[in-house]
């Protein structure tokens, strides 16, 4: 069976964020129409390799797919219509990731008629002094009008991002922020705590203490607050940071956090099929120079062991707030969870970091806030020979 989900990476930007550390260029002077064709031809080339079933969920990302012109995104909506089957009966769910400042009419009618089902924006903040020190080009002024625009053309199920720790953020722009977000009644928010990746504007600024940062206390202040907020909207804590309508979670990222298969075509894009994790040439004429002799772009394949299986499914699983489950760990790995993880189970319980279910566990609202530690928990020493 193949897998059911596939991710598509749009590698071009107009501008570079500061805290961003996704596969990504400058789009002046790229080939992008080349980009796209060959984007195309991988995809055809894929399912010569694989037989690809309907596909339940399908997720474009970046980058910045928005960047590409309504040509350049009606011709790539063409070619994943003619090589990548999408599900019907209750249909598939096709997202794809857009830049406030790209809201077109336009743009958004050719991302509409081509199948689009589901936005999701990089918002981050509603306060446009923070936009501009996080290197974001838009304003909240912006973001709000592309949202009416999306509606405009028939857009329903809509994301937006909201990213708290920012530098020089306090907790009452938090809550402007969030206050904003509400009002504008989506069905979808995700919110995350800046993460510093390396390779990045702010990680080069704080090796040189020169960003300042929320406090630790002012952090977990703004995560509580982000909590109670959405929980209090109708938005429920389905993943630690994501929250919905019932019926309006990502089925996309599910897909990811329940450790199932998926393809993914495009520069530096990984996927995961037949238990190999591959990953796509990133620079972009790495990419497309053996597309263009009709051969696959792959970097690198890597055929994971029952450990890192059994790992990932407790690292991902722990991240949604319906937990991980007994009953599907014994089906996929042929062992009981305790046989494994007896003693990491029995130390997280006595400190209250996670809780049970009737088929499992789950994160307590504590552990919510020592997430990464609960995870690392679950890191399976090589010398363990129960498995």
């Amino acid at each position: 069976m193949s897998p059911k989900a596939a991710y598509i990476h749009i590698p071009f930007c107009s501008h570079i964020c500061y805290y961003c550390d996704f596969n990504k260029v400058f789009i002046e002077g790229q080939p992008v129409d080349e980009y796209i064709d060959l984007l195309i031809r991988e995809m055809q080339l894929t399912g010569e390799k694989y037989k690809i079933d309907p596909l339940e969920t399908l997720y474009v990302g970046g980058g910045t797919p928005s960047s590409l012109n309504p040509q350049q995104m009606e011709r790539l909506l063409d070619g994943i219509h003619q090589y990548l089957p999408l599900q019907k009966g209750k249909g598939a769910e096709f997202s794809m990731e857009l830049n406030p400042d790209d809201g077109t009419p336009e743009l958004l009618s050719v991302m509409k008629q081509g199948g689009v089902n589901r936005l999701s924006m990089g918002v981050q903040t509603f306060n446009n002094d923070l936009l501009k020190a996080i290197g974001r080009k838009h304003t909240k002024e912006t973001a709000i009008r592309t949202i009416e625009n999306a509606r405009k053309v028939g857009f329903e199920n809509m994301s937006i991002d909201l990213i708290f720790r920012l530098p020089k953020q306090t907790i009452a722009d938090f809550e402007e922020s969030l206050k904003m977000a509400m009002a504008l009644d989506l069905p979808h928010y995700s919110i995350y705590s800046l993460i510093l990746e390396q390779k990045t504007v702010f990680y080069n600024l704080m090796r040189q203490g020169k960003l300042p940062l929320p406090t630790q206390d002012e952090e977990a202040d703004m995560f509580e607050l982000a909590m109670m907020t959405m929980e209090g909207f109708g938005r429920h804590h389905y993943e630690i940071s994501n929250y919905a309508l019932p019926g309006y979670e990502s089925r996309h990222n599910l897909h990811y956090w329940n450790a199932d298969e998926y393809l993914a075509f495009g520069a530096g894009a990984h996927g995961y099929v037949n238990g190999v994790r591959y990953q796509n040439n990133g620079p972009i004429q790495h990419y497309l120079t053996p597309l263009r002799e009709k051969k696959l772009p792959i970097f690198s394949e890597t055929k994971l062991s029952k450990k890192q299986l059994i790992e990932e499914f407790m690292f991902l699983g722990l991240r949604k707030f319906s937990g991980v489950s007994k009953k599907e760990f014994l089906e996929r790995f042929g062992i009981t969870m305790e046989k494994v993880y007896g003693e990491v189970l029995d130390e997280l319980l006595e400190d209250k970091l996670i809780t049970t279910t009737l088929d499992g566990f789950v994160l307590t609202h504590q552990g919510k806030f020592f997430g990464n530690n609960v995870f690392q928990s679950f890191l399976i020493d090589e010398n363990q020979n129960e498995i």
